[in-house]
């Protein structure tokens, strides 16, 4: 088990997370992935704005933060202009699924070379817990204070039932909600970046991560709220590849 932090993740300033956030935990994957493979010094990532930013202020890689939800359009540039670069994209759902849904759907139907790693908590996080694209059927948020319902909000979306027909190299999705499941995601980080590096594609990881503070719960509940609430509706495991 590693228990070093990656030598180019560094708290020394502190960090913007809420506790019990998924956002430290998958930096940390990433770091670790990176650092396993030896890509720190050529990897590229692309961040959203909002809390899939805020991974700038703890790691030193060569970033871009990108306007929001263009953190995939802005990877698949990066990699047209440095094909020999591990490109990242990182990104939450809200982003990914909603304003970015064209650049997740068209990056993926043309196979290009870049990870894709996607937060998935079911809403928006900064602006206030509004509903997103995943927020589950009956999902109390700050914008469906009744419960979404496919009549005020749609459809839950399963970003998996739409790319796994697709040409692509990997697909995956992984949970945050505690040690197997972390390791799962790692694992799964670790092999798209291998795909990547071998040119063989568009890989997508979904990361389910709590959101204490925009669920109202305790750490340890949002947790439990990914195992027997989120999880059954979003089935982890490996898709494509």
């Amino acid at each position: 088990m590693v228990i070093k932090a990656p030598e180019r993740i560094t708290y020394t300033d502190g960090h913007s997370f809420c506790p019990g956030c998924g956002h430290g935990i998958a930096i940390r994957l990433i770091g670790e992935a990176l650092q396993e493979l030896q890509m720190e010094e050529e990897a590229v990532i692309s961040l959203d704005v909002a809390c899939g930013g805020m991974p700038i202020d703890v790691w030193r890689y060569d970033t871009i933060e990108a306007a929001h939800g263009r953190p995939v359009a802005t990877a698949v540039g990066v990699k047209m202009a440095r094909p020999a670069n591990p490109v990242i994209a990182y990104l939450g759902d809200g982003a990914a699924y909603s304003i970015g849904i064209a650049e997740t759907i068209h990056s993926a139907r043309r196979n290009d070379n870049i990870t894709v790693i996607v937060l998935n908590n079911c809403v928006f996080g900064m602006t206030g817990g509004q509903m997103s694209p995943t927020s589950l059927q009956g999902q109390v948020t700050s914008s469906s204070i009744h419960g979404k319902s496919m009549e005020e909000g749609g459809g839950t979306l399963d970003v998996i039932n739409m790319l796994k027909d697709m040409d692509i190299a990997y697909l995956a999705r992984a949970s945050l909600c505690d040690t197997g499941n972390i390791k799962k995601a790692k694992k799964y980080i670790v092999k798209a970046l291998e795909k990547q590096r071998n040119g063989e594609g568009y890989g997508l990881i979904e990361l389910l991560s709590p959101c204490p503070t925009n669920w109202n719960m305790e750490p340890g509940d949002a947790a439990e709220h990914i195992k027997e609430i989120i999880m059954p509706v979003f089935p982890v495991g490996e898709f494509v590849g």
